[in-house]
C-alpha cells in the first residue's frame, strides 16, 4: 500500500527532529566534558598561583606539574574532536600554543627562583582560557569571577591617601564602580551550580563581600576615607579568596 505524501513527510520530519535532538544533546555533552576538563586544569592553576603568592615554591612546583598533566590530558581527550564552539581555528591553535608555552615557562622560571615571573605566566594562562571561552560565546563561573576581579581592581583605585570624597565626581565614580562590582558578584552567584552556590565557603565569601559593600555609601556620605580604606581592604581579601577557590 502506498502511504500518502503527508504521512511520509510527517514521518521524515519526526526522524529529522529526533536526530537533531540527539545531536544537540551530544554537542552539549561535549561542551560539558570540555568545561569539566578545563576546570580540573584551572583548579591546579589557582592553587599554584596561591602558593606562589606566599612563596611556597615546593608546593607550587607540585601543582604546576599537576597543571601540566591536566592540560596534556585535556588536549589528548579532545584532539581532533573539539566542541564546535571551540573549532580548530587559527585563534584556538594560537591559544593552545600560548598556554603550552606559558606552562613550560612557569616551570622554568620557578626552577630558576623567578617566583614572580612564574606567577605572571600562570596568571596569563587564566586570562588565555578566559579569552578563549569568550571568543566562543561561553562563560563559566571562573570567567565571571575573573570579571569580578577586574571590577575589584577598578574599585581599589579609590584606596589612596589623596582621595577627596567631598568631590562630586570622585563620589559618583566610586559609587558607580561599587555598583559594577556588586552587579558582577550577583551574576556569579546566580550562575554558580547549586553545589557551589550552597558551598559554605562560597556563601561566606559572596555574602561577606555583599555585607562589606553596604559600608561604601556611608563612607561616601560622611567623606570617611578611613572607613572606605578598611572596607576596600576587606573586599579585596574576599575577592582574592574567590579567585583562589573558585576562579
Amino acid at each position: 500500500m502506498v502511504m500518502p505524501d503527508s504521512i511520509v513527510r510527517t514521518a521524515f520530519l519526526g526522524i529529522v527532529l529526533i536526530a537533531a535532538g540527539a545531536n544537540s544533546a551530544a554537542l552539549a555533552d561535549d561542551l560539558a566534558d570540555f568545561n569539566a576538563a578545563a576546570e580540573q586544569m584551572e583548579s591546579h592553576n589557582r592553587v599554584a598561583i596561591g602558593y606562589l603568592r606566599t612563596d611556597n615554591v615546593d608546593l607550587a612546583s607540585v601543582e604546576i606539574d599537576r597543571l601540566r598533566d591536566a592540560w596534556t590530558k585535556l588536549n589528548d581527550q579532545f584532539a581532533g574532536k573539539w566542541p564546535p564552539a571551540f573549532k580548530d581555528t587559527a585563534y584556538s591553535v594560537m591559544v593552545r600554543t600560548d598556554i603550552s608555552l606559558r606552562l613550560v615557562t612557569a616551570d622554568m622560571l620557578l626552577k630558576s627562583s623567578h617566583i614572580e615571573g612564574a606567577r605572571q605566566s600562570l596568571t596569563a594562562v587564566r586570562k588565555d582560557l578566559y579569552d578563549w571561552r569568550r571568543s566562543a560565546g561561553i562563560e563559566v563561573l571562573a570567567d565571571c569571577i575573573y570579571d569580578a576581579n577586574l571590577r575589584m581592581d577598578a574599585l581599589m583605585a579609590y584606596d589612596g591617601p589623596g582621595l577627596d570624597l567631598s568631590k562630586a565626581d570622585t563620589a559618583s565614580g566610586l559609587a558607580d564602580k561599587a555598583a559594577a562590582y556588586a552587579g558582577v558578584l550577583d551574576r556569579c552567584d546566580a550562575m554558580a551550580a547549586a553545589g557551589v552556590r550552597n558551598d559554605p565557603e562560597f556563601r561566606r565569601l559572596v555574602d561577606g563581600a555583599r555585607a562589606s559593600m553596604k559600608f561604601i555609601p556611608p563612607a561616601i556620605a560622611e567623606h570617611d576615607r578611613d572607613l572606605l580604606h578598611r572596607v576596600l581592604i576587606e573586599l579585596r581579601s574576599f575577592d582574592n579568596l574567590l579567585a583562589f577557590r573558585f576562579g
